[in-house]
């Protein structure tokens, strides 16, 4: 299984996307349940995560109902605040104790609506995600929005896509900042090569965080 290779690699932790029988991302609880429960078989230990994104259900009181059905847990799952009705889906994986990742897309007003919430100190980490594809342009748009989650509590988790993928990794090194990596971020290596899975992406991920000069922020 794709997990256990990635855990090998290094993962310290596992984000996915449950699949309905078309291939498309879906909160249903049976495939939300067979997901997690799949992944927790190959990797015991390991924390799993989920994504609450609209593209799997538009309407976001079905979204929140959804979590409040779901009969296996994961241990944390993302939350765009960009999105309609991001508060009440994190309400519902907290009344269920499940951890938030708040996930802050640049170019959106999504810090400040973070920020402006009761529960922001309850969540488990931040996602910075920066949806620039530029690498210079992306750098300057995550300086900005890292600039704008400066008065977050919870730890940062800074991330690119694309051509930005591995410019932005090496930010996050830099600046000591949580990072993750993987297909659906980004399909090659930092030489350009293809990646042949996100095993590879993982391994090539710790060599730049480990060489990052400790004590940079």
């Amino acid at each position: 299984m794709a997990a256990r290779a990635a855990v090998a690699a290094g993962a310290d932790d596992v984000h996915l996307h449950p699949k309905d029988r078309d291939g498309q991302d879906t909160l249903e609880p049976t495939a939300v349940a067979a997901a997690v429960s799949a992944v927790r078989v190959a990797v015991p230990g390991i924390p799993v995560g989920v994504t609450t994104g609209a593209w799997a259900t538009a309407d976001p009181d079905a979204r929140a109902a959804q979590v409040r059905s779901w009969t296996v847990l994961p241990d944390h799952a993302s939350v765009n605040w960009h999105e309609d009705g991001a508060t009440d889906v994190a309400a519902a994986l907290l009344d269920r104790g499940i951890g938030i990742e708040a996930g802050i897309y640049s170019g959106t007003p999504a810090a400040q609506r973070f920020l402006d919430w009761p529960g922001s100190r309850r969540v488990l980490r931040v996602l910075a995600e920066i949806t620039e594809t530029t690498p210079q342009e992306a750098l300057h748009a995550a300086a900005g929005l890292l600039d704008g989650l400066g008065s977050a509590a919870a730890p940062i988790l800074l991330h690119g896509e694309d051509t930005a993928a591995w410019p932005i990794l090496r930010l996050a090194a830099s600046r000591r900042l949580d990072a993750r990596i993987g297909l659906e971020d980004v399909l090659h290596l930092p030489d350009g090569a293809p990646a042949p899975g996100n095993a590879a992406l993982i391994l090539a991920a710790r060599e730049i965080m480990q060489r990052a000069p400790q004590g940079t922020h």
